[in-house]
């Protein structure tokens, strides 16, 4: 290991939230420009004396030879395979390195290498231009069905998560299917700890729908509350709580303004997170938790025209994300196709 750091501090910004992560990477890997430490180990024992922050938020390093300079920054001449599958994280530092024309910040003399990701990470831009595994095709998405049909989509989120809604959305995907009916609009995240504003864009995500929707309605929204997950991911308890709340007061506001369009109301998750803010060591003593839970998610379809305020349903045993797809397009009026999971409303809507 030469240079290292937490995810939310250096290298791997995403939707270009913070370019200063990256430049603050690239100055760390490429220049082996950093605090400097004899060992990885007495870089990490060091930083967790001093800041109680978490591997992720962990401040950069660069570890030195034997005579005292960085061990391997990287040079002309070197390859660089960046391991990451996932595309949010690796775009901004993949543009570091293979954009010619690259003003996101100043990268100095730039390295003569060979470059490649795991995956193509972006494949409209064509990023990188060398990966090890090809991308898998995504086809016949929802978004992709409904855009075919003609439908009006809206896609919605803060920075930290607009790509969930838009790229992810759509197979890996960056531009719209079909632009003139799909809005994507993105709120610019709060650059300050997220433990110090865990309500986040959430109210302004919700303002700006409701506004959005009072000026050109569409048929299909989707929405990604960040707080959960983002704040979560601190280990603060106090914090997430307060996260939960200000998604709770959204939520409220969301179900109110779904009645008043007659509309239907569709809140799930893809994981949990702050459901579970502790567990136990070997030891068994209690420790903060900041990684994912395996719980199983909530799914609630709110439709204020129903008796019971929604419809029907019936999930099959091991019901889960992959039913959500085939579900909204039925509450839209649409067959799921044959290679959807079921949808779990117990009969078809008309």
């Amino acid at each position: 290991v030469a240079s290292g750091g937490g995810r939310m501090t250096i290298t791997m910004d995403r939707y270009e939230a913070d370019w200063g992560m990256v430049a603050r990477g690239w100055a760390l890997h490429v220049r082996g420009e950093g605090r400097r430490f004899p060992s990885l180990r007495a870089a990490v024992e060091a930083l967790y004396r001093e800041t109680d922050v978490g591997d992720q938020f962990l401040p950069g390093f660069v570890i030195e030879d034997d005579a005292g300079a960085p061990a391997g920054p990287i040079r002309d001449g070197a390859a660089v395979i960046l391991f990451n599958f996932r595309g949010d994280r690796a775009l901004e530092i993949t543009r570091a390195f293979e954009d010619e024309a690259f003003t996101a910040f100043d990268r100095g003399p730039r390295p003569d290498v060979l470059y490649a990701g795991m995956m193509q990470y972006d494949g409209d831009l064509g990023l990188p231009r060398r990966f090890l595994v090809d991308p898998p095709t995504i086809a016949g998405t929802m978004g992709e069905r409904l855009a075919r049909a003609g439908r009006r989509q809206l896609a919605i989120s803060e920075t930290h998560k607009f790509g969930h809604v838009t790229y992810f959305w759509n197979g890996n995907r960056t531009e719209p299917f079909d632009p003139a009916r799909e809005r994507y609009v993105e709120i610019p995240s709060d650059r300050d700890g997220l433990e110090e504003r865990p309500w986040m864009k959430a109210a302004e995500i919700t303002d700006r729908l409701i506004a959005e929707l009072d000026r050109a309605p569409c048929e299909f929204v989707r929405l990604n509350y960040a707080n959960g997950d983002m704040v979560g991911h601190t280990g603060d308890l106090r914090a997430t709580i307060l996260a939960v709340e200000a998604v709770d007061l959204c939520l409220a506001r969301l179900v109110a303004d779904t009645r008043r369009r007659a509309g239907v109301l569709v809140v799930t998750a893809d994981h949990g997170n702050a459901d579970q803010m502790l567990d136990r060591d070997a030891d068994g003593a209690l420790r903060v938790r900041t990684s994912h839970s395996l719980h199983r998610v909530p799914l609630a379809i709110f439709d204020p025209r129903e008796p019971g305020l929604g419809p029907a349903l019936a999930p099959p045993p091991r019901a889960g994300l992959t039913h959500v797809a085939a579900t909204c397009l039925e509450l839209l009026g649409f067959s799921p196709p044959a290679d959807y999971q079921p949808s779990l409303l117990a009969a078809r809507r008309p």
